[in-house]
């Protein structure tokens, strides 16, 4: 094998294989974490500057009346010759409005400069505004934001060798920016397997190197090298206090995590598992166990956290308006205009700990996510579910209706519960779990119905949303999302369609656990949202 064709190959693997994220926080002295932390808004400002750019020009690509048209009749033109004529007219457009990535790139050099930013941090921001104008180019984006004051974008550089280099000295990972150098911090075995993983390829690079090329050739298929790729800094505000952490991106799959014990943390189950996530609650049959619990909730309610959140907010608005009384008009609406604002201390103090406290809410809910992910993870290894559906739930309604009391209704639908309960990065955490670990991830067809089909009618019956609790054709009563989900755990992989054998077969056995599952939520006065479930 020739030089050339050895580094094709290695480049190739690289490509196809797996990655992940290490985040620890560094050892580096506050004094020096103040100056990234400088360093992080001076790339927000220059970011700003060149999405201001971009946007004026997309907006003067988007007012012409061809493009407009061309993007139409490529929306409904199916024919593949038509559309990619169409694709290549769109393409000269954009190229000649300046939207393109090239453009963008050279548009943020000499802004970069202006700030003082460092060349490759300065295009790694440029390629993440670039990704959300694509978005608004190829997708359903509408237009890219400006990060407001405060926001602290991460340090990045896509490249182990510039920006963040690394290097090995005694036995440690060291990492250095400027003339700033610094370590991390491994707290726990986890991290410390993942460090040792790190040195032991940086020790023989190329003979791991060989090894992938050769397993891609011979087996096709990937090994975990623990090749580092490049480091990001990530500044967080934690408790009024900035904290720097170090997200080391690493070639392969995670090293497995466990306990005290020395036994393995997750467990993975074998079986299918049915479940039905809403906006607020997530019902799921499998094999062995059958659940209905409220999404994102971690221990206690978080029902008490988003209340504090309220009411903060709520003192927040009245400070604003006692200071700022020529913003409003009488009615108390907000003037239109350009305005200027000013901020109490009292304001400024109910704001941290509002941030504060959405910050702890926000990471007790990721966690809680993980945490069902597992769970989900150990009852089985095919998960089948409908497809995400929370963006569409989001929407306000376009129909003005009035109820029968004469007043309008409203028009808002689901999201406050889709902002405190996160459904679809529910959804996604558990495909990405299922995917990772050797699992396969099922969604349903659309025509699948699983909330309307009654399996002793053995028809669809249209039912309304308020039914929470209701019963089938032969008079059993169930909890909605959970048969949705014993519908789903009887999913048929040949014709897509409900299993009705295995429906017949299967449903004694599932409700009876489903029976002595809401026992157990109202003997222990759980509070599950929207499940009809009433409490003593």
């Amino acid at each position: 094998m020739t030089d050339g064709e050895y580094k094709k190959i290695l480049k190739q693997f690289h490509k196809l294989s797996d990655r992940h994220i290490l985040a620890v926080e560094t050892d580096m002295p506050y004094s020096d974490v103040l100056k990234i932390v400088a360093l992080s808004d001076k790339i927000r400002k220059a970011g700003n500057e060149l999405v201001g750019l971009m946007r004026k020009k997309y907006d003067q690509l988007l007012r012409t009346k061809r493009y407009r048209k061309l993007l139409k009749l490529y929306g409904d033109t199916e024919d593949k010759n038509k559309r990619k004529a169409l694709a290549k007219q769109l393409n000269e457009m954009q190229i000649s409005y300046n939207v393109t990535w090239d453009y963008c790139r050279k548009s943020m050099i000499p802004i970069g400069k202006k700030y003082g930013i460092d060349a490759i941090f300065a295009l790694t921001k440029a390629e993440d505004i670039w990704h959300g104008m694509e978005k608004c180019l190829y997708d359903n984006g509408k237009t890219i934001h400006f990060s407001k004051y405060g926001d602290l974008p991460c340090i990045r550089a896509k490249q182990i060798n510039r920006g963040i280099p690394m290097s090995v000295k005694d036995g440690r990972i060291q990492f250095r920016l400027g003339k700033t150098m610094f370590g991390i911090q491994a707290n726990d075995r986890f991290q410390q397997d993942e460090v040792d993983a790190v040195l032991s390829y940086l020790a023989e690079p190329e003979n791991i190197d060989n090894k992938a090329v050769n397993t891609l050739i011979e087996d096709a298929c990937c090994i975990d090298t623990y090749r580092p790729c490049y480091a990001t800094l990530v500044p967080k505000l934690i408790r009024g206090k900035y904290r720097l952490y170090l997200h080391l991106t690493i070639e392969g799959k995670a090293m497995p995590k466990y306990d005290k014990y020395s036994n393995p943390r997750h467990i993975y189950g074998k079986g299918t598992i049915g479940a039905d996530i809403g906006t607020q609650t997530v019902a799921y049959t499998s094999d062995t166990e059958v659940g209905l619990k409220n999404i994102s909730e971690r221990g206690n309610s978080i029902q008490t956290s988003e209340r504090k959140e309220r009411l903060l907010y709520r003192a927040m608005d009245r400070s604003r308006r006692a200071t700022n009384p020529q913003n409003y008009n009488d009615d108390g609406t907000m003037k239109k205009g350009r305005k200027i604002w000013k901020y109490s201390h009292h304001y400024k103090r109910l704001k941290a700990k509002h941030s504060e406290l959405c910050r702890i809410n926000a990471v007790n809910r990721q966690l809680a996510i993980n945490e069902d992910a597992n769970h989900l993870r150990s009852l089985g290894d095919t998960f089948v579910t409908e497809p995400k559906n929370a963006s569409r739930l989001m929407r306000r309604t376009k129909e003005t209706t009035v109820n029968s009391k004469g007043k309008f209704n409203r028009k808002k639908r689901f999201g406050k519960s889709i902002k405190n309960r996160c459904p679809s990065g529910f959804q996604t955490a558990v495909e990405r779990k299922f995917k990772a670990t050797g699992g396969t991830y099922i969604e349903v067809p659309n025509n699948y119905r699983a909330s309307q089909y009654d399996h002793t009618a053995d028809d669809y019956i249209k039912k309304k949303l308020s039914d929470r609790l209701y019963k089938l054709f032969d008079g059993t009563e169930v909890q909605r999302d959970w048969y949705s989900s014993f519908l789903l755990y009887c999913y048929d992989f040949k014709s897509e369609d409900i299993d009705k054998d295995k429906c017949n077969a299967e449903f004694e056995r599932c409700y009876s656990k489903e029976k002595a599952l809401i026992t157990w939520i109202k003997a222990n006065k759980i509070k599950i949202l929207n499940s009809g479930i009433k409490i003593a």
